[in-house]
Formats: structure tokens, sequence, C-alpha cells
């Protein structure tokens, strides 16, 4: 065999092997952008019914807490339409937030760009991590709202000693989560704790797997 007839089947035998592995590394690529939409597929029903019990609990309370200041404000505690308040707000926040990752999720596409799909995981996770900030955020109210003036006038020193250290702890706690809870923490126990579920692991192994499809090109 002559050297030209060597040389023509070293070429064509090159030629189909990048041919094979261009072809192996686009199905790859397919396969993992199929992987990274069922993922992000599967956050959509927990997203939704959050959202459902969000708007009744958003709508009947500020209902409730609107006519209570309207008609009923010297009767009632104000610690506990102000606490109210502040819950019903938070809430209403993270519902927002909640609204805008649905429709982030349902705009996702397996034939769009990279950079796209890119920017919508750090949207997702971005905004994941701010509303279970703003969620943890309502801790201290919920040991305000029962406050009243009878615990004023009759209280003891013993029990508002007890109050006053519960309330403080679960401030310091909200505040504490709201400054830490961000993604270099993801790897620590207490984080793995609080986000191990259909709305954060899904959104984890897309992320990973979106690294995947970068690498392969």
């Amino acid at each position: 065999m002559d050297e030209n007839k060597i040389k023509e089947i070293w070429q064509t035998s090159n030629q189909k092997l990048e041919e094979t592995l261009m072809l192996t590394r686009k199905n790859t690529e397919e396969i993992t952008k199929l992987k990274v939409h069922s993922l992000l597929s599967s956050m959509k029903p927990i997203k939704t019914f959050t959202i459902v019990v969000g708007l009744l609990w958003v709508v009947l309370g500020g209902i409730v807490i609107i006519n209570l200041f309207i008609h009923d404000y010297s009767k009632i505690s104000p610690f506990f339409l102000y606490s109210a308040a502040i819950q019903i707000f938070l809430t209403a926040t993270a519902l927002i937030i909640y609204i805008y990752q649905l429709v982030l999720l349902y705009q996702t596409d397996i034939s769009e760009s990279v950079i796209e799909t890119q920017s919508r995981l750090t949207n997702l996770k971005a905004t994941t991590l701010w509303v279970t900030r703003f969620l943890f955020l309502q801790l201290p109210v919920w040991t305000t709202f029962y406050w009243n003036k009878n615990m004023f006038q009759n209280g003891s020193i013993g029990l508002w000693i007890i109050q006053i250290i519960i309330t403080l702890l679960f401030t310091i706690v909200a505040v504490w989560l709201f400054v830490n809870i961000k993604y270099e923490n993801r790897n620590k126990k207490w984080f793995k704790l609080l986000f191990d579920g259909k709305e954060w692991t899904p959104l984890i192994k897309s992320i990973e797997l979106q690294k995947e499809i970068e690498e392969l090109k």
C-alpha cells in the first residue's frame, strides 16, 4: 500500500471519528437539555400549589386586617393588627416572587440557547434564596401577635422576661438566616436541612447539568 493511500485512509478515519464525536456530543447535549427541562417542570406543581394557598391567605387575611383597621381599630390589640399586617405583607412579597418563578418555569423551552437557560436558572436560584429570606423574617411577629393590654397591666415580670427572651431569639434567628441564606453556604448542614426539597433539589441538579452542557461546548 502506497503512502498516499495510507494518508487517505487516515484522513477518512479521522473525519469519521470527528463526525461520530460531534454526533455523540450533540446527542449528549440534547439528552441533558431534556433532563434539565424535566427537572424544572417537576417544580411547577409545588410552585402552583404554594401560589394558590398564598393567594387565599393574603386575600382573606388582607380583607380581615383592613376591616379591623377601619371598623374595630380601638377594640383590637395593635400588636395583633401590626403583627398580622407585617406577616401578610411579607407573604405577599414572597407570593410575587413565586409568581415570577412560575412564569420563568413556563417560559423555559428545550430549544432555547444555553445562555438563556443559564439566565433563567440564575434568576430561579437568586429568587429562591430571597423568597426564603423574606419568609423567615416573619418569625418575630409570631411571638408578638398575641400581646395585649392585659398582659402589660397584669403580666408578671417573669412572664415578660420569658416573652422578651423568646421574641429576641426569634428575631436573632430571623436576622441571622436573612444574612446567611446565600448560595455560598449551600453545602452546610443547616442550609441543606432548610432547602432539601422539591423547590431546591431539582434546581441544583439543573444547574449542575447546565455546567455539563457548557463543558461539552
